[in-house]
């Protein structure tokens, strides 16, 4: 797992790109583009690993993922057993903004568009009261051609930057520039501590893992990630722990503490509670208010 710099294939006759995929898991290398993407979950459930910070996600989900932001939806790992049958659905748009529409966003009337998308390299999730929306706006570009496609991405980058308070999906105002030594080792961290959280890692097992001395790996982690280890790891386990509330049939809140990798339930709470503010009760209380018809 490294961080692959590529470029989505563009059509000769296209400047916006639309990529409907069912697969049986998501793409899984690290990876980052030139172009903007706009995804949507349409089917499947995993982790989104945006440049330094993770987040859930499942189907009705959107994502935008700004230039060169470093990313992977990684699928559950239930997708990789092997009698599986379980695919993912999603339809995305591709677009760079600096190559064939460069001149377009230069427009005057596009200023506003123009400074959405300079402000919005951290990538965002669509807020779930627009989710719809913008559904709706995406499947009316996959279903048209020629100047009408056009038209429709314009009212959907019109209704985008319309939205308020977007909360980014890194912690960096820009993405980071990884050389490819960097990119791999990040890559190969991130993807050890993914498939590891539920058991007991230490700072010499992940240190190892990116051929550094414990010191040497907290100074760099730090560095390329703006986390500590331990609290980068508390946020895996703690967003994992999150997926199982709100997925329901769990036993109990200490079955899901001691599968997420914590051996006491009184940290669990703790660092529940340092990470989404809320204890695991008032998340799952909080959570089902919000579900519940108004």
């Amino acid at each position: 797992m490294k961080v692959l710099q590529f470029t989505i294939p563009v059509p000769r006759d296209k400047t916006v790109i639309v990529q409907k995929d069912v697969l049986p898991h998501f793409y899984p290398h690290f990876h980052r583009h030139e172009e903007i993407q706009l995804t949507w979950i349409q089917q499947g459930e995993g982790t989104l690993v945006a440049e330094n910070n993770m987040y859930s996600f499942r189907g009705g989900d959107i994502y935008w993922l700004g230039v060169n932001l470093p990313h992977v939806f990684k699928s559950d790992p239930s997708y990789f057993a092997p009698a599986s049958r379980k695919k993912i659905r999603t339809l995305s748009i591709f677009f760079n903004a600096s190559g064939r529409l460069d001149s377009f966003f230069d427009l005057p009337e596009i200023k506003n568009v123009k400074n959405f998308l300079q402000n919005q390299q951290s990538g965002f999730k669509v807020p779930a009261g627009h989710a719809e929306e913008i559904a709706r706006k995406m499947l009316r570009i996959e279903h048209s051609t020629g100047i009408d496609q056009l038209v429709h991405f314009i009212e959907l980058l019109k209704s985008l930057s319309s939205f308020q308070e977007l909360l980014p999906l890194s912690d960096r105002s820009q993405p980071v520039g990884y050389s490819e030594h960097e990119g791999i080792r990040i890559g190969a961290i991130y993807n050890y501590i993914i498939q590891q959280f539920d058991k007991q890692i230490t700072l010499e097992d992940v240190a190892r893992q990116a051929h550094m001395t414990p010191q040497a790996f907290c100074r760099y982690f730090k560095k390329h990630t703006l986390h500590t280890f331990v609290g980068f790891l508390n946020k895996v386990r703690i967003n994992e722990a999150c997926k199982r509330f709100t997925d329901g049939g769990y036993d109990s809140i200490a079955t899901v503490a001691y599968n997420c990798g914590f051996n006491s339930i009184t940290n669990f709470n703790r660092v529940f509670k340092g990470v989404t503010g809320k204890s695991p009760s008032e998340y799952m209380e909080s959570y089902s208010t919000t579900l519940a018809p108004s």
